[in-house]
């Protein structure tokens, strides 16, 4: 990854941050985007700028507002110089039990989850093509298998997750384009699940422990580095939920 360089989306904390780190240590330059999290971000930043000087720099912006996209490629490429990888990791989750969805948790979650994925790619596939790069959504195991109560969610992440497999056929052959689904890796900080209900989801993975952002961070090194003829895939790092479930 020396001399590459990566925008990531919601990087500053949880599974972001662990991405940005990976990707960082083994030599990449990133803009890091962040919405509402300017104090994690910047502590990150200074956290890798004191490893490697000038390596990393933030950019603040609403994924929601369409018309910004642009100008976060934009800026990554004037900073940078190009642009050789995109990881569309900011998300929403939160439960949208049918009864009671409201359009604009339709708006958001679709919003977070797919649009904004599928229009800022729009905007990095050029200087993407040009580097011969390559995207990594992060999807999730619910995209297959919708989680009770998140119906919207669950839905958005289907819809990220067509979406990955569209952009690969339309970005080839210079640009790949994969996911990642990751499974219990790290709960809502909101505590939207509680100990009894972590508990039984472990006891439906067949590794029978959660996983650690690293383990994401690995597989997203994996698709952006060392996959150069898979495109069109999602990589399950769920602890084999996914065929328990």
């Amino acid at each position: 990854m020396l001399g590459k360089v990566v925008l990531i989306t919601g990087g500053a904390k949880r599974v972001g941050a662990a991405i940005c780190r990976r990707l960082h240590a083994r030599g990449a330059n990133l803009m890091l985007h962040y919405r509402a999290s300017a104090g994690e971000a910047r502590l990150l930043q200074a956290e890798l700028n004191g490893i490697r000087a000038d390596s990393v720099a933030l950019i603040q912006a609403d994924l929601l507002d369409l018309a910004k996209l642009p100008a976060v490629v934009d800026q990554t490429v004037q900073r940078f110089g190009r642009l050789d990888g995109l990881v569309n990791n900011a998300s929403s989750f939160y439960p949208t039990p049918i009864g009671g969805i409201a359009g604009t948790q339709w708006d958001d979650l679709l919003g977070t989850n797919a649009r904004a994925p599928l229009f800022l790619s729009q905007a990095a596939a050029p200087p993407l093509r040009r580097a011969q790069g390559a995207i990594v959504n992060i999807t999730d195991i619910h995209a297959e298998r919708p989680l009770k109560g998140y119906v919207v969610y669950s839905i958005a992440k289907a819809a990220l997750s067509g979406l990955t497999r569209a952009l690969a056929r339309e970005l080839a052959p210079e640009v790949r384009v994969n996911a990642v689904a990751p499974g219990p890796i790290l709960w809502p900080d909101d505590e939207q699940f509680d100990e009894v209900s972590r508990q039984r989801i472990i006891s439906h993975t067949p590794l029978k422990r959660e996983g650690e952002p690293d383990d994401i961070a690995r597989a997203v090194l994996f698709l952006l580095r060392d996959a150069t003829y898979v495109t069109g895939c999602t990589i399950n790092v769920d602890g084999g939920r996914a065929i328990a479930i």
